[in-house]
């Protein structure tokens, strides 16, 4: 099966980097995606409530790559011209309608294929964000949304990995592992 984009950004152009994020140049988000995938800068946001809770989406039917499985609260690619955090907020107002403040944690590479369809290859901005505020689904981009306990992730993600993308996994353990503390110092100062 190849590879085929349903949602409207199919043709925004992406940007193309090497592993140092150097640009290389740009192409259309459906072929960054095409076989092994073309590495290409993305963001993952994590927002969380003032209570801890992580805000976690279900991606929406529409997507060809890990439809239907649980992620981050936002994730998605700054297009040609935009720096991270500008997209980052970009696709957190479109998205699940919500304005906040966004800190970086991490920027990490890795590569991911599904089924025969396509592949993520992308060097991905890590940012966290905190909002109460309701959120408002885009539903071409999310199936639906949930609030979860971290220590109800811990076990969901030990008894039920398969149901979660495979960056989502590998963020939530460089959290776990490297960013603990940094996590915790960000939310303080956002929940003050």
């Amino acid at each position: 099966m190849k590879y085929k984009n349903k949602d409207s950004g199919s043709r925004d152009l992406l940007i193309r980097v090497d592993e140092k994020d150097n640009i290389l140049g740009y192409e259309e988000k459906e072929k960054c995606h095409r076989g092994k995938g073309m590495l290409h800068r993305a963001f993952s946001i994590f927002i969380f409530t003032s209570s801890g809770r992580l805000l976690l989406q279900k991606r929406s039917t529409a997507k060809p790559l890990w439809p239907l499985f649980w992620s981050n609260s936002v994730c998605s690619h700054p297009r040609k011209g935009e720096e991270y955090l500008e997209a980052a907020h970009r696709r957190l107002k479109e998205e699940i309608g919500l304005e906040t403040p966004l800190y970086f944690l991490f920027k990490f590479q890795y590569h991911a294929s599904f089924k025969a369809i396509g592949s993520e290859n992308e060097l991905c901005a890590v940012y966290i964000g905190k909002s109460d505020e309701p959120v408002g689904i885009d539903p071409k981009e999310i199936a639906e949304c949930r609030y979860i306990d971290l220590e109800e992730l811990e076990k969901d993600l030990q008894t039920r990995p398969h149901v979660y993308t495979p960056w989502f996994k590998m963020e939530w353990q460089c959290i776990r592992q490297n960013h603990k503390k940094d996590i915790e110092t960000l939310l303080l100062d956002l929940f003050q």
